[in-house]
């Protein structure tokens, strides 16, 4: 990582440390507390995406493209792991995904991902799509978000059709994601969503 991106890497994680402490639910919660989980959610998805869209801005004026794909590969991840605390999981999906190791949707991602690329094509806005559920999954009862990604202009350098990208930037994609697939997009397009899981309640184990 350059010096740059080290700099920003290190003020991003110092604020986003003032979010990241919050309690875990407890057995029997309230509505009201899950609202509250809600909301939290919420304030999550949108300073980590404009924080997120801020530090893009920044590194493509300062070196184009290629050095802007460094964001996304090394800010982004820290980012959101420094979010992810004290039974939250923050994470970027995507049914194109580029980080096969950290973009790739669990099968509830997957038709939440899918429900927002049909609801777009109805010509819904995209600044209010969201989902959030409870869910009884195999490690226990888990309070899940997702927040819709709109593709913006400046994403279309990295994510747009493959003849309109650079040949650098795609020498540096191919070098970085041998299994890209974030390709082919249209600005208004969802790009992906923020997805947001809490604890709020671990599984009994049973024999």
């Amino acid at each position: 990582m350059n010096r740059n991106l080290s700099g920003i890497l290190s003020k991003l994680l110092a604020s986003a440390s003032l979010l990241a402490a919050s309690t875990v639910f407890a057995a029997g919660n309230t509505s009201a507390e899950q609202s509250q989980y809600l909301e939290e959610s919420r304030k999550v998805a949108q300073e980590f995406m404009q924080t997120l869209g801020g530090t893009l801005k920044k590194q493509l004026a300062l070196g184009g493209a290629e050095s802007a794909i460094g964001v996304c590969k090394e800010i982004a991840p820290a980012l959101a792991n420094e979010y992810s605390k004290n039974g939250r999981v923050v994470k970027r999906v995507s049914l194109k995904n580029r980080n096969p190791v950290q973009g790739v949707p669990d099968a509830w991602e997957q038709n939440v991902l899918a429900g927002f690329d049909l609801a777009q094509q109805q010509g819904k806005p995209l600044s209010g799509m969201e989902v959030s559920t409870v869910r009884d999954e195999a490690d226990g009862r888990w309070f899940r978000y997702m927040k819709a990604i709109p593709t913006q202009a400046m994403c279309l350098q990295c994510h747009g059709q493959p003849s309109d990208i650079s040949e650098g930037v795609r020498a540096l994609l191919l070098k970085e994601y041998p299994q890209d697939k974030a390709v082919g997009y249209s600005e208004g397009q969802v790009r992906g969503a923020i997805s947001i899981k809490r604890l709020l309640e671990v599984m009994p184990v049973t024999d």
